[in-house]
């Protein structure tokens, strides 16, 4: 059975953000559960969570929070799991506070961090751990590559042509 993906939020205000991260593990047909909770206000739900994800099927946990942004953290003191975490522009500091609180992680506590709102980039991290056991996973992510080259490539040709005109 392929394992699953969680999505934590912090706050339901991160899922215009998170569902970059949503749409990604649909497209590459990973199996995913989508949750909201708290570092703060719901500390125990989340270390519940994270300390049973492994035995529930979960493969890796994506957390995204925004100011302080314990939650990635929290997360990752409960379980082994891969924890990736994708910090939210949602303050003054235009995320910056968030980017920190996700990255500077204590030695042993390690939260894998993408860019300020980045959940695309998340997902795809979580697809490619997964993708080290699964070979049908690794070649999806390989065609998307593919895609993504190809799709420069034309981009680079329609250049060509509208320099030669100039």
């Amino acid at each position: 059975m392929a394992k699953k993906v969680a999505v934590i939020m912090g706050s339901d205000s991160d899922f215009p953000v998170v569902k970059g991260a949503v749409e990604v593990l649909k497209s590459l047909n990973i199996p995913f559960e989508a949750h909201v909770m708290s570092a703060h206000r719901t500390p125990d739900a989340a270390a519940e969570f994270s300390k049973h994800a492994a035995e529930n099927g979960f493969g890796a946990i994506i957390a995204a929070a925004g100011k302080a942004a314990h939650l990635g953290g929290v997360l990752a003191a409960h379980t082994i799991l891969p924890v990736i975490g994708i910090p939210i522009k949602s303050s003054a500091l235009d995320g910056l506070d968030a980017l920190l609180s996700t990255v500077q992680m204590p030695p042993g506590i390690p939260v894998a961090t993408v860019g300020i709102d980045a959940a695309a980039n998340a997902a795809i991290l979580a697809a490619q751990m997964l993708a080290l056991s699964d070979p049908a996973l690794a070649q999806a992510l390989q065609s998307m590559k593919d895609d993504m080259a190809q799709s420069v490539a034309k981009k680079d040709a329609a250049m060509q042509e509208k320099v030669s005109s100039l």
